[in-house]
């Protein structure tokens, strides 16, 4: 890596076909990135748990000729490195996001977290308000992990350590994806294709399972969220259920909450078209909006 002004390493190219695409050393950890480059305002995406970057390969090739479009796999994530230690926090990921934002040098930015997604950007939202210019959350919640949800994920978060996470992939899918998805003859293809990326996972996925598994709720920080700020869920969502996100529009001013139809925990590769379409026309409206000064501001739904 190259060292430029004020600690930061220029990103390492690899050969990818984004037009930059490589390895960046920021926060102690290194995070594979994604960049669309262009002159538009930047669009930064935060994937979420199990996932990558790629889930957000179709509202990436959609946005891209408007938008600058980033995004990264989380530490110990997809193609970015792994780290040590029995959890990979949800703070942590934050602090990840915000030395990214300042090792690009970038304006504020428009942020686009899904479920563990959600977790970042909220968190960056309300506590590095600067930093955003327009907040969407996707599919995600401001509260702890259900109680009754983590026995059932700390026994399937075991196997994956020690055996693989191959063996719960069958468990996990429902999970991850709503029964339209998982139903759906034309949707075959990509059903196959989101397994395997899912089987895909390393071993030490675990420590990020553990993370969001053990994660402390915002709900009471959502007041400090400023910028505007849209919710949209799967109507299909069994992982965040639709209530998680009436609750987020509940405790965030101004906010506009968006359902879609067929889609479960994760709607940018389910319905990425819908998904794709509300996310460009939020972001048209905030566009559309003076910027007032620090990257902050309502925009009334």
């Amino acid at each position: 890596m190259t060292p430029l002004p004020g600690g930061r390493t220029r990103m390492q190219l690899v050969g990818m076909t984004p037009p930059s695409a490589g390895l960046l050393t920021v926060n102690g950890t290194v995070l594979w990135v994604e960049d669309s480059g262009g002159d538009g305002p930047p669009l930064l995406f935060s994937h979420g748990l199990l996932m990558s970057s790629r889930m957000f390969d179709a509202q990436v090739a959609a946005l891209q000729g408007q938008y600058r479009c980033i995004r990264w796999d989380h530490r110990g994530q997809g193609r970015s490195a792994d780290v040590s230690g029995r959890a990979i926090t949800i703070e942590q990921v934050t602090e990840d996001a915000v030395a990214l934002i300042r090792a690009l040098a970038l304006p504020p930015v428009h942020f686009v977290g899904l479920s563990m997604g959600g977790f970042v950007g909220m968190r960056l939202a309300a506590r590095h308000p600067a930093l955003l210019r327009s907040l969407a959350l996707l599919d995600t919640s401001a509260d702890a992990e259900p109680a009754e949800n983590v026995p059932r994920y700390r026994l399937l978060n075991a196997i994956v350590r020690w055996l693989g996470i191959r063996w719960v992939v069958g468990r996990v899918m429902p999970i991850m994806f709503g029964r339209t998805f998982l139903s759906a003859p034309a949707k075959a293809a990509d059903r196959a294709h989101w397994r395997a990326q899912l089987a895909g996972n390393r071993p030490s996925i675990y420590r990020a399972v553990n993370g969001v598994v053990e994660r402390d709720g915002v709900a009471h920080e959502l007041g400090n969220i400023q910028c505007p700020t849209l919710v949209l869920v799967g109507e299909e969502d069994v992982a965040t259920v639709p209530a998680k996100s009436e609750r987020i529009r509940d405790l965030i001013a101004g906010v506009e909450l968006v359902r879609i139809p067929g889609a479960g925990h994760s709607s940018s590769v389910e319905q990425p078209e819908a998904v794709t379409a509300a996310l460009a026309k939020f972001l048209d409206r905030v566009d559309a909006s003076p910027q007032p000064p620090g990257g902050a501001g309502l925009l009334r739904a």
